[in-house]
């Protein structure tokens, strides 16, 4: 008997023709990928949703809303709360091949942009290359030095020690997590955590971070550091820098 191929990955295809939605889902699960067909935007959305897929394939012109309001709804998406996850790889393949139309895709956050009619040999190469690139983006636990972050399943832990943490607190650790040796700016905090298209006059940022630097070390508040001038970046407990992360 033999084995069964393991399936590499989960696509939510979504394409309003038929004949060519099959042909891409012939194609692809011939390539070893798990297909879900979506012929319309809220099928789409409501697979990104509920199946937590790997990628979506995206068409620009459905019948019952624009391709790049979903792509813009998943990129909007809180990533804790949210119904979506605001890093899914999308690939948009559209009978769009104008200059201006790639650059709205690839500007609402596409990260590929093909445009029809598709060698699907081409598309699986492009596929498994998006997967690559985000390929630590569903890893395991985020570690960094005492610091255990869970984003599956919500859970903070420092030094073997559960940490509740409200939802922007988590979002905000999660971040800064993913790069630890990284200087965020504040910009970019405001944008990727709240959403904020502009910085404004506002204490969102600091406030949040002086929580959750307290919740990590209620006693020296050693991980969150302010950069001053900059944004913020998360130290580990050995660093030396610890000292410089207090508020002022």
């Amino acid at each position: 008997m033999l084995p069964s191929a393991e399936q590499v990955a989960t696509v939510v295809v979504c394409e309003d023709d038929a004949p060519t939605l099959e042909l891409l889902r012939d194609h692809l699960e011939a390539e070893r990928f798990r297909v879900l067909p979506a012929p319309s935007a809220s099928d789409a959305l409501r697979f990104c949703h509920y199946e937590q897929p790997d990628l979506l394939l995206l068409d620009l012109r459905l019948p019952d809303a624009s391709g790049l309001d979903v792509l813009r709804e998943i990129r909007d998406a809180d990533g804790v709360t949210g119904r979506y996850d605001p890093g899914l790889p999308v690939i948009v393949v559209s009978g769009r091949g104008e200059e201006a139309d790639r650059l709205r895709g690839l500007g609402a956050g596409a990260d590929d942009y093909l445009v029809k009619p598709v060698y699907v040999p081409e598309l699986a190469l492009r596929i498994r290359a998006v997967l690559r690139r985000r390929e630590g983006r569903r890893a395991g636990p985020l570690r960094v030095g005492e610091i255990v972050v869970d984003t599956a399943r919500r859970e903070v832990r420092v030094a073997g020690e559960a940490v509740e943490l409200a939802n922007k607190e988590f979002a905000l650790l999660r971040t800064l997590a993913s790069d630890p040796t990284r200087v965020f700016t504040k910009q970019e905090l405001l944008r990727d955590v709240w959403g904020f298209r502009a910085m404004g006059r506002t204490r969102t940022l600091d406030t949040h971070a002086s929580r959750l630097r307290r919740k990590l070390d209620p006693e020296s508040g050693r991980y969150v550091a302010n950069v001053w001038g900059v944004g913020y970046r998360l130290i580990d407990v050995g660093d030396r820098e610890a000292g410089d992360d207090r508020d002022r």
